[in-house]
């Protein structure tokens, strides 16, 4: 008969690949939780993982045994749910995970409404510069710029949102506004780090300089970052001209958009979470949630007010 517990372990040392980061998760001391992981092993007179400098990784074994694990889990979560929900009070953790600028500047002002209105549930938002796996298990939802392609997941297309180009009114007065694409030649820009763009729906800039069009050498970068708050930042500041998201930038008594008849880029959000997640009730209302209030601030997000519409129910 398996224990649960070490099922459990099994679980999370499997998803997150990292001892270390299993223990954290779980609560437990680093030595503890290789002893338990051995200890299993042992029980089942059968190698789950194979261990190196890299981490901790399925063995064929340990891959069969994760498809029965990751169905026990499911109907564990689904009893404990359907329990819950006799109690018409929806309570509970969830965890979101979304890009650091939408989280930041959107999505965060957003859900104080949706704490107001179910005082019960812990909402965990994790606004990053990366994609959230939620094949680890890293989230319940996710936000991304692009479509996933696994398997198992319920995708949804969110919302549309637009970028331009700005600069601070210190930066333009500098150094003038562009009046077409071939002017960018003589300016400085703020972009990300090529190497280091998690996806290439980031990659704003590079078919606006064309060196056919902008002349050789170039724009100069100013800066690069692999933070779109950061380039936020330092465009305010005047350090070049950024592509920025409408819903960051025109609210800013500071910046100016410019090029707009050439530079309106139009990109999409899409809302992400496993089958067996989506079920949840908690989960099903702030996927709910989310659609609703995005789809109030349609005008918002594609640059046409500088006012976020935040749904009622939120504290003043």
């Amino acid at each position: 008969m398996l224990d649960w517990q070490d099922i459990q372990i099994f679980l999370e040392v499997a998803r997150s690949e990292r001892l270390t980061d299993a223990a954290r998760r779980l609560g437990l001391d680093h030595s503890t939780l290789s002893r338990r992981t051995r200890r299993f092993e042992q029980r089942l007179n059968t190698q789950l993982f194979e261990r190196s400098t890299h981490g901790y990784h399925l063995t064929e074994a340990g891959q069969q045994l994760l498809a029965h694990a990751e169905e026990m889990a499911r109907h564990a979560v689904e009893a404990s749910e359907s329990l819950s929900d006799k109690n018409h009070q929806v309570s509970g953790q969830i965890r979101l995970g979304v890009t650091e600028g939408f989280g930041t500047w959107v999505i965060a002002p957003l859900l104080s409404a949706f704490c107001t209105r179910h005082p019960g549930v812990t909402l965990d938002l994790l606004a990053l510069p990366r994609v959230v796996n939620l094949s680890r298990h890293e989230a319940d939802l996710a936000i991304t710029v692009e479509r996933p392609v696994s398997p198992g997941l319920v995708i949804s297309r969110l919302c549309d949102y637009r970028l331009r180009l700005y600069g601070s009114h210190g930066y333009l007065t500098r150094h003038g506004t562009p009046s077409r694409l071939a002017g960018l030649g003589e300016h400085r820009l703020i972009g990300y780090v090529d190497d280091l763009i998690f996806s290439e729906q980031l990659s704003y800039l590079e078919p606006l300089l064309d060196p056919a069009v902008v002349g050789q050498p170039g724009p100069h970068f100013a800066m690069r970052s692999t933070s779109v708050t950061t380039q936020h930042a330092a465009c305010r500041h005047g350090a070049g001209l950024a592509v920025l998201p409408c819903f960051m930038a025109e609210a800013s008594e500071t910046l100016e958009s410019v090029l707009e008849d050439e530079v309106a880029i139009v990109r999409q959000f899409w809302i992400t979470a496993r089958q067996e997640q989506r079920r949840l009730a908690r989960v099903r209302l702030l996927w709910d949630f989310l659609r609703e209030a995005l789809d109030a601030n349609r005008a918002f997000l594609m640059g046409e007010t500088g006012d976020m519409v935040v749904p009622e129910g939120s504290s003043p």
